[in-house]
């Protein structure tokens, strides 16, 4: 079992829901970066989601997409990711999977690219415009490395999408609560609840809900539903606002409520 599949099962024992937490690897820099990774840990995150950036970002908003940009233009590249994950690693067996787009890893070499960042201390790959009808060659060269594909699901996903990426999928699987891009809403769609009881029918893999959370309150909400919550754009838009101990001080903040809404989560109806 992975390190994401032992920190859900970990969680589960202790009845507590999972935070997975989404930072821009390489916004501003690679050495904020290996410093924020401390941070998330120290506040409470569970797992950590490193987006790898990419130009032409199609399934994120805005806040996103500039980080994107600005982490580029530091020249982050994917193979310092997978140095920063090294660093990491010395200090942190914190879950570490990378989000991102195939275009970088296909440009790396997908079985150069499993070796790679087995090694450096990846733990999951979630390759967000890759479908998993075409997945099959990268998801081999992951499974020979110990490294889960996360698959996505979204409000679209019929009952043979859900039984295909739960066959091929391993760690958690990754709903989708809304169509569109990522970005901070107001509101989170009310069919969440009865979609992901639907998925849990028809798998034994943890699932988590992203796309649209960003306070307290909602991923409290979340939390009564699925078994872990994903804070993306939210966390990102605070290095848009500040820096250096400022910047530090928010994401502890708002991880550490995130967190602490999740413990305080009442327990799914069906007792998970």
């Amino acid at each position: 079992m992975s390190r994401i599949g032992e920190r859900f099962s970990d969680l589960r024992n202790r009845g507590e829901k999972g935070l997975v937490t989404f930072i821009t690897a390489g916004d501003p820099d690679l050495a904020t970066t290996e410093e924020l990774i401390a941070v998330l840990e120290s506040a409470g995150a569970d797992i950590i989601e490193l987006g790898v950036p990419f130009s032409d970002p199609m399934a994120d908003g805005p806040t996103i997409q500039r980080a994107s940009e600005r982490a580029l233009a530091s020249g982050t590249t994917l193979a310092g990711i997978l140095d920063c994950v090294k660093r990491v690693r010395v200090t942190s067996q914190l879950p570490i999977l990378l989000m991102g787009y195939y275009n970088p890893v296909l440009a790396y070499g997908l079985e150069r690219f499993a070796v790679d960042a087995a090694a450096a201390g990846v733990d999951g790959l979630l390759i967000v415009d890759l479908p998993p009808e075409e997945s099959s060659e990268l998801r081999g060269f992951l499974k020979k490395s110990g490294i889960d594909l996360i698959s996505l699901l979204t409000p679209t996903s019929d009952d043979r999408r859900i039984d295909l990426v739960s066959r091929q999928g391993s760690g958690f699987l990754y709903y989708v609560s809304v169509t569109g891009v990522t970005g901070v809403r107001q509101e989170l769609s009310t069919s969440v609840a009865g979609a992901v009881s639907r998925i849990r029918e028809r798998t034994e893999l943890p699932v988590a809900v992203g796309f649209g959370i960003s306070t307290p309150e909602q991923a409290g909400r979340m939390g009564t539903i699925a078994d872990g919550v994903v804070v993306g754009s939210a966390l990102v838009a605070l290095f848009e606002k500040h820096q250096g101990r400022e910047l530090k001080e928010g994401v502890a903040a708002l991880v550490g409520a995130l967190k602490d809404a999740l413990r305080h989560s009442p327990p799914n109806p069906d007792g998970d």
